[in-house]
């Protein structure tokens, strides 16, 4: 039985990746969970400069799921690399580092900061404000996703995976201006935007207003956008978005995702990356499947 999947030039021993933002840099939970047998860990986005973050409250639970504005809380690049790469280096996993910046020309830093070993992979989350154009959302206009991609690109070695925002109107545009750009592959989703009230105040939870739902209420959402994505793009889709079990994660591989990412579950089941595992290779057994790849864009329309 093979789980191996292949993303640009990379193998990874299995397509169960932890999402960036729900499994910090590994240490927490590495005393729950065997970070050898994950097939990458995609760490806590970083940004340039070290960042505190949003003022509490930052978690909100919804039903089925959680709101959250932490705003990017991070010990920046430089603090990423003394102080949390060592430590991943230990393990036999591939290390996927996600990077945020407000201009394209941190995101440029960023990425020559990382192109050294025990950096495997960058994902670039697009989600984040462009100050230089007014604080609109990179990932909201496919342009900036093409011009950052490319010259992320230019200045890497590493393969380039581009996080997608799930708030647009048509996922499609900005998968294909991604892959227009150099992406070796795209990931979605990211958070749904939403908000919280609390009725006796009368005030937002949040004083930020909105922050992201994230969880199993948004799976069959980010099922859609998964699907659509890679109907329009050649390059490999990881898929994200509210998956718990193992049937979520073959629901995702069928549609087209070459790997998986956990994230909300984490906090609920710690160990959660393992059972999803461990169960998809009781699928595959059941189902006479011998290679996981026979399973991913196997839908039947």
């Amino acid at each position: 039985m093979s789980l191996k999947v292949n993303i640009g030039n990379l193998e990874f021993k299995n397509p169960v990746f932890v999402a960036s933002g729900t499994f910090g840099f590994g240490k927490e939970y590495s005393q729950y969970v065997d970070l050898n047998k994950l097939g990458a860990i995609m760490v806590k986005g970083l940004t340039l400069n070290p960042k505190e973050g949003n003022p509490p409250p930052r978690i909100y639970e919804t039903p089925s799921g959680i709101l959250n504005s932490v705003g990017l809380q991070n010990p920046g690049v430089d603090g990423f690399l003394r102080d949390e790469l060592p430590f991943l280096k230990k393990f036999d996993t591939k290390v996927i580092v996600n990077i945020a910046g407000e201009t394209i020309e941190e995101f440029v830093t960023m990425a020559q900061k990382l192109d050294i070993d025990g950096v495997h992979a960058l994902e670039l989350n697009v989600s984040c404000p462009n100050v230089k154009e007014g604080g609109m959302a990179f990932g909201v206009n496919p342009n900036s996703i093409y011009e950052i991609t490319k010259r992320v690109k230019g200045v890497t070695s590493k393969i380039v995976i581009v996080k997608l925002t799930p708030n647009v109107a048509d996922i499609k545009i900005y998968a294909k201006a991604a892959e227009d750009g150099g992406a070796d592959a795209v990931s979605l989703i990211n958070t749904i935007t939403g908000m919280a009230v609390d009725i006796n105040s009368r005030k937002p939870i949040f004083k930020n207003i909105f922050a992201g739902l994230s969880g199993p209420a948004v799976k069959p959402i980010a099922l859609k956008y998964v699907y659509e994505a890679k109907k329009a793009v050649s390059i490999p889709v990881i898929g994200m978005g509210g998956i718990s079990s193992a049937e979520d994660a073959i629901e995702f591989m069928i549609v087209g995702a070459t790997a998986v990412a956990i994230g909300t579950y984490n906090f609920i089941n710690p160990t959660c990356t393992m059972d999803i595992l461990e169960d998809i290779k009781k699928y595959m057994n059941k189902n006479n499947v011998s290679d996981i790849n026979q399973i991913i864009n196997s839908i039947n329309v």
